[in-house]
């Protein structure tokens, strides 16, 4: 059986069903394999249901005091809480011009179509549901939240067969996100999945105001090419979201640098406004294994909501 990054490697000579058999089948055999437990999700943690009670004992959360059991046992006594097992996920996949870019082992779009394929399958499990948006540029296709694996697979469907289209404009987040805040009241999970090339002072807002009500994951895809130019002469470069055409010097030591510097200066700020948004943040680069990158950040969160509830960690 192929690996992940030969499955993306190869993606432009396989077909749409093809490629999304390979991807289900890798990502469900190496998550299963990273992530062990009955119950494999990206928001772990005690959950909101009320449960029993039970004596306080070093170490536990004080904002879970029963203070109407603690009056009437005259000792401290905290309730416990069952774990949420429904989740109603949304996943917003930028699929615009900009990610119809990549000089390592896929573009962006092909990793976007990954990251919704190793998101989608450790949520859509048991009563979960799963929804999405697809952006190309201000256009956004839907797909209401449903149960299923079958729902998955159109989802993917949907995300692989969006057609390139330069011109269209830069990605309209801050649009997708209002209206995503519009169609999902109830409390869940929200991953956005872009370059977030955008001018973080756009979307920031949107996605603060998203991350109040839900859990928020932004995974950002990286390019090599997006941190730092090669030194390989005169290039012309165009601009998918607009269609322009323009011609750089790669040669230039300081063209290079300035180019770099940029690049740091606007994933920097990137991070910040995700972080003072109050989501999570995660990195995939068309470079590296986005699986382990992803079942990092799984494991990790994992760690630290076991650690908060005064679990002993994993």
């Amino acid at each position: 059986m192929p690996s992940l990054s030969s499955t993306l490697d190869l993606v432009g000579e396989r077909s749409p069903e093809e490629i999304i058999r390979r991807l289900t089948l890798d990502v469900t055999r190496r998550l299963d394999g990273m992530l062990h437990g009955d119950y494999m999700g990206i928001v772990p943690g005690r959950g909101s249901e009320p449960g029993e009670a039970r004596q306080y004992a070093p170490g536990d959360d004080v904002r879970h005091i029963d203070w109407n059991v603690t009056a009437r046992m005259q000792d401290p006594h905290i309730r416990e809480t069952i774990a949420d097992r429904e989740l109603e996920t949304w996943i917003l996949v930028d699929r615009s011009p900009g990610m119809d870019f990549g000089t390592a082992r896929c573009e962006k779009r092909d990793l976007a179509l990954a990251a919704t394929a190793g998101v989608g399958l450790m949520t859509a499990r048991g009563a979960n549901r799963v929804g999405a948006m697809i952006l190309n540029g201000s256009q956004i296709t839907t797909s209401p939240p449903s149960q299923g694996r079958k729902n998955l697979l159109s989802i993917l469907d949907r995300v692989i067969r969006t057609p390139r289209a330069t011109g269209s404009g830069q990605a309209d987040l801050d649009l997708a996100m209002r209206r995503l805040g519009a169609v999902a009241p109830r409390r869940g999970l929200i991953v956005v999945i872009s370059d977030f090339m955008v001018d973080p002072t756009h979307w920031q807002n949107s996605l603060g105001a998203l991350a109040l009500r839900h859990s928020v994951l932004c995974v950002e895809l990286s390019d090599p090419w997006d941190l730092e130019l090669p030194r390989v002469g005169l290039i012309r470069f165009l601009d998918p979201a607009t269609g322009a055409v323009r011609e750089v010097n790669t040669g230039s030591e300081s063209t290079r640098r300035l180019y770099a510097e940029h690049s740091a200066a606007q994933k920097e700020s990137v991070r910040q406004a995700i972080r003072s948004a109050g989501a999570d943040h995660l990195v995939m680069s068309t470079e590296r294994d986005w699986l382990l990158d992803l079942a990092h950040h799984v494991s990790g969160k994992r760690r630290r909501a076991e650690a908060t509830a005064g679990r002993r960690t994993r």
